[in-house]
């Protein structure tokens, strides 16, 4: 459904039966965005390793809040490019430089 496939900003939950773990994450990644998650389980470990699978900026674990003034924000694939806050998100405020040099030769 396409309620499933796109980036909704509102009130919506999309709920989607699964065969297992594998089939959880396919269905999770099979979208062109990749803002945010939530994972529920019982079981945290597992829940964890779903979580390191699943292709979004940010993911929350049985209601765990993730956002913070020093936790990176942004999304994955075509939820955006760079971050917010933290220190990825200071760092599009600098100007990075690479100088490079021959190296002494062994005559």
């Amino acid at each position: 459904m396409e309620i499933a496939r796109d980036e909704v900003f509102g009130p919506v939950l999309v709920v989607i039966a699964h065969d297992g773990d594998d089939d959880a994450v396919r269905i999770a990644n099979d979208s062109p965005y990749g803002l945010s998650g939530m994972i529920t389980s019982t079981d945290l470990d597992r829940a964890k390793r779903v979580a390191a699978r699943i292709r979004t900026g940010t993911l929350g674990i049985n209601g765990g809040l993730w956002y913070g003034a020093d936790a990176p924000f942004g999304g994955y694939k075509q939820s955006g490019v760079g971050r917010q806050c933290g220190l990825e998100g200071l760092e599009i405020f600098t100007e990075t430089k690479t100088v490079g040099w021959p190296s002494a030769s062994a005559d």
